[in-house]
């Protein structure tokens, strides 16, 4: 399915329920999570305001990027010192290998579930 410049361009919400623009063509006010992030802001629980939608020549289909209003973000909750702390450990755990319980200095793949080490160790031994 290949994905128009009328396909998209839906500003009234008809076809797909929410407001919809070609990827670029969005009305100024409106960001993406990751616009708004750098900017400091949040959605803060608002609803979806439009779309931008573009086409994915690998699947066949689209790729659509939700869009808020800028003016209704909010600010960026401040990190605690708890938060903080949390992230730490749960970094510490993404580091630590669980077969030898080592802290490798790097986040271990989910792919390989083991340290290098370890997946060297295992390979030697079953040649």
């Amino acid at each position: 399915m290949s994905l128009t410049y009328a396909d998209c361009f839906d500003p009234s919400g008809a076809r797909y329920g929410v407001p919809s623009y070609p990827f670029r063509l969005a009305p100024d006010g409106l960001a993406t999570r990751r616009q708004l992030r750098a900017r400091g802001l949040r959605p803060g629980g608002q609803p979806i305001a439009a779309q931008v939608m573009r086409a994915n020549r690998r699947a066949g289909g689209h790729l659509v990027a939700y869009l808020y209003r800028i003016d209704r973000a909010k600010p960026v909750r401040p990190m605690t010192s708890r938060k903080w702390g949390a992230l730490a450990l749960a970094m510490l755990a993404r580091r630590t290998c669980p077969r030898c319980r080592l802290d490798v200095g790097y986040c271990i793949p989910r792919s390989k579930g083991i340290c290098g080490l370890c997946l060297a160790a295992e390979e030697q031994r079953a040649a």
